[in-house]
């Protein structure tokens, strides 16, 4: 990572936000963000509140019922200075799967991908009540495994982090000046209460100087055959949507 320039990195990523905005918005556009409390949110909002300024930015809280680490989402808001909306999701996702439940055995995918899924449409329904664009907050790290929901966590308008492995997202969130303790949470899905390299199995440090090919991991074969087939199964959340190419001629 000695060649990674956190500053420089922040710099340009701001300058592209400035940019994408100028070029696909009204100059008064708001950018709408989920805010989790974590490094990803974080980090994105940061970058838009440097971009934009706080007056353009909102961050949208969506609890599922209780969130055990409400206190650092609104720690982010306050931080930041930008205006935040509190929207419990827990109904909307019950009442979605209990009308389910009366048709279909719900498989425990629905459960896990749902949520997100109805987190997004409420940030699109927030970005159309102010006039907005939704950011994406998803990372290399996550992308490259398929750690997202798609359609969920992986849509929005736009997106600063996914070029950027774990390690360097925090790195541009110390450059930012986000609290420590939330650049360097531990992520944690919400779900079952695992932490995210519990689930995957292997750390995000592996994970991601695989990815920036700091080792090959020729050592650990077990481990790279496991991160080849998750990236391979997952490459469709990545890839436009496949279409039948019409030729009318």
């Amino acid at each position: 990572m000695s060649n990674f320039d956190a500053k420089k990195v922040m710099d340009d990523i701001v300058k592209w936000i400035r940019e994408y905005m100028a070029a696909n918005a009204s100059p008064d556009t708001k950018v709408v963000i989920g805010i989790s409390g974590g490094k990803d949110s974080s980090v994105a909002a940061g970058l838009c509140v440097e971009a934009l300024g706080k007056e353009r930015v909102i961050g949208v809280l969506m609890p599922q019922g209780e969130q055990f680490d409400i206190d650092c989402s609104k720690q982010l808001v306050a931080h930041l200075g930008i205006k935040s909306y509190e929207i419990n999701v827990g109904s909307t996702v019950a009442a979605l799967l209990g009308e389910l439940g009366k048709e279909l055995d719900i498989k425990e995918q629905a459960k896990v991908n749902t949520p997100p899924r109805v987190r997004m449409t409420t940030l699109y329904a927030v970005a159309a009540c102010v006039g907005g664009r939704v950011v994406n907050t998803c990372n290399m790290s996550e992308d490259w495994v398929g750690y997202s929901t798609k359609f969920g966590d992986s849509a929005g308008d736009f997106s600063p982090l996914s070029e950027l492995v774990v390690r360097e997202v925090i790195a541009v969130g110390d450059a930012l000046g986000i609290p420590y303790e939330l650049t360097h949470k531990t992520p944690i899905d919400g779900l079952c209460g695992k932490t995210d390299e519990d689930n995957l199995g292997f750390t995000y440090a592996e994970l991601d100087s695989y990815i920036r090919k700091d080792t090959d991991l020729s050592d650990k074969p077990e481990l790279k055959a496991k991160i080849d087939g998750m990236h391979a199964r997952n490459l469709h959340k990545l890839l436009p949507m496949p279409k039948f190419e019409y030729d009318p001629e």
